[in-house]
């Protein structure tokens, strides 16, 4: 299959392209900073990737983020680009992707485990997540063509917590969580929410 995947350079996005190329499929990495460019926050770029890229089976997005501290530190605008980036930029892959895709595609997003597990800290984080979830499974309902569209959902990642000086015993690898997304692509559910720490 032919898979863009956004986000591709990440922690999580650059072994979900190395997993999916492993299993022969042929990946179009699409970032800020790539040759297939495209910033999530702005849909017209999403449009104008699949413009210059035809044909694909599948997309999966690992790009987005959101604010991070007690809830009576996060400002206004700690709450509104947490939405523009991290949910509504998700929501513009999908409502793009699915008039853009070949027929039976495939959409796979990204949320997080603070959707159902929140900790001190994680509000806007928990809030963007648990919103594309509900998305996800809404806009599954909705899909043209055959399409599907899903969410992983990964745990804590065992690079991310090594980088921010955590407890890497609680995590998964990043390696682990790409077979998520692989097991989306190559599947056949839509509008599930797949618990990628099942796969570590």
């Amino acid at each position: 299959m032919k898979v863009v995947v956004i986000g591709a350079t990440g922690t999580i996005g650059g072994p979900v392209t190395r997993e999916l190329e492993k299993h022969g499929h042929e990946v179009i990495r699409a970032s800020r900073k790539s040759d297939t460019p495209v910033d999530i926050e702005d849909a017209a770029t999403v449009r104008a990737l699949f413009d210059r890229v035809r044909d694909v089976d599948a997309v999966v997005c690992c790009a987005g983020g959101a604010g991070w501290g007690p809830l009576s530190d996060l400002s206004d605008d700690d709450f509104a680009r947490s939405l523009r980036y991290k949910l509504m930029g998700q929501v513009n892959v999908v409502r793009v992707a699915r008039d853009r895709l070949k027929d039976r595609g495939s959409i796979t997003v990204t949320s997080g485990v603070l959707a159902t597990r929140p900790m001190p800290g994680s509000a806007a984080v928990s809030l963007v997540n648990a919103g594309l979830e509900g998305f996800v499974r809404a806009a599954a309902l909705d899909m043209p063509r055959g399409i599907r569209v899903n969410v992983v959902s990964p745990p804590w990642v065992t690079e991310t917590l090594r980088a921010r000086k955590m407890d890497e015993s609680i995590g998964t690898s990043a390696a682990a969580v790409a077979l998520a997304y692989v097991s989306s692509v190559e599947g056949t559910g839509n509008g599930q929410v797949i618990d990628a720490a099942s796969f570590g």
